[in-house]
């Protein structure tokens, strides 16, 4: 799955418990249909960075467990698929089982981190403890009671308070978990419909169809091999739009001959912070974003004959930027 969406070989020389790190482009039709309008010299995609965590079952030390608390989502990936050639650590497969399993893991290893911390308050409150002290052991203990309860810390509403309190402990049941299935080329139509339709944050992947996608060079062969399997669009590129969007994360463009490029901000980003992801000089000599709305574009034709219809639009600097933007700032500085 992780050389899939990177296009990156796991090393050979990589230890058990050694992770490893990749960069996938997100597959986004709109910067397609843009770079096909402009023709631009250069066309930069939207990317999600993954990081391949040692793996959960049977790991003594608990290697994963770091290199998890540095992400901003765990996209956990569990084999559905029925292969003699292919060990699985447990002896049968069960993707449900592992499921609930490695659901169990982690809420284990946020207890562990809670009870030493716990712990080492303890300690330091024999010298007098401060009244930041005394809170964080009052939200910790409501973390502890939650976790043996056997639910994930995401299901407690904190204040925002609470969370800066807590947020330097990584806990991963705080984090967005993508569950994704591996499952059998034979299921992969019926799983598609069933998961579609239970919308519990899991996604129905194939690797061995996914990797025999890949070896197509034709894009219309690809897309009728994936009509046949009765999926729209590759399972892969599927996961990897479903990661940037739980992250929160979305994209705007800036088009011209020279480069078409997704930018990447977070919803709710006002315009003169989207502004500064181009450059920070025009973030802090902000005048106002000339706003085109992607379909607005596609539907006429371009740039030049959007304007001349009067569909761009001028922004302040209380413009909260939207999904599919095409922007272009003026600044003084």
């Amino acid at each position: 799955m992780f050389t899939l969406l990177t296009r990156r070989n796991i090393p050979p020389t990589r230890t058990e418990k050694e992770a490893v790190e990749g960069v996938a482009q997100i597959r986004d039709p709109r910067i397609d249909s843009l770079a096909a309008l402009c023709k631009p010299e250069k066309v930069t995609r939207a990317e999600n960075i993954f990081v391949l965590c040692p793996d959960m079952p049977g790991d003594a030390d608990r290697a994963w467990m770091e290199p998890a608390r540095r992400a901003d989502l765990l996209c956990v990936v569990l084999r559905d698929f029925a292969s003699d050639q292919v060990y699985h650590p447990a002896g049968s497969v069960d993707a449900e089982r592992d499921r609930r399993n490695l659901h169990a893991e982690l809420i284990l290893a946020d207890l562990e981190l809670v009870e030493k911390r716990l712990e080492r308050i303890e300690k330091e409150k024999r010298a007098g403890q401060t009244p930041a002290q005394a809170q964080e052991q009052k939200i910790l203990l409501k973390c502890k009671a939650t976790l043996e309860g056997e639910s994930t810390l995401s299901t407690l509403a904190f204040e925002a308070h609470e969370r800066a309190m807590i947020r330097s402990l990584e806990f991963l049941t705080l984090k967005p978990v993508i569950w994704v299935y591996n499952v059998d080329e034979s299921r992969l139509a019926s799983e598609l419909k069933k998961r579609a339709a239970g919308n519990d944050g899991s996604y129905v992947v194939s690797c061995l169809i996914e990797g025999e996608i890949m070896a197509l060079d034709d894009p219309q062969a690809r897309l009728d091999f994936l009509k046949e399997l009765g999926a729209e669009s590759s399972g892969v590129d599927r996961l990897n739009q479903a990661v940037y969007d739980s992250m929160g994360l979305m994209s705007f463009y800036t088009i011209g001959s020279d480069e078409v490029r997704a930018w990447t901000i977070r919803k709710g980003t006002f315009a003169p912070a989207a502004a500064g992801k181009i450059h920070t000089d025009i973030e802090k000599g902000f005048i106002r974003a000339e706003v085109i709305k992607y379909d607005d574009l596609a539907a006429l034709g371009g740039e030049k004959a959007a304007k001349a219809a009067g569909k761009m639009q001028l922004k302040g600097k209380d413009y909260i930027v939207e999904d599919g933007d095409i922007c272009h700032f003026r600044f003084n500085v």
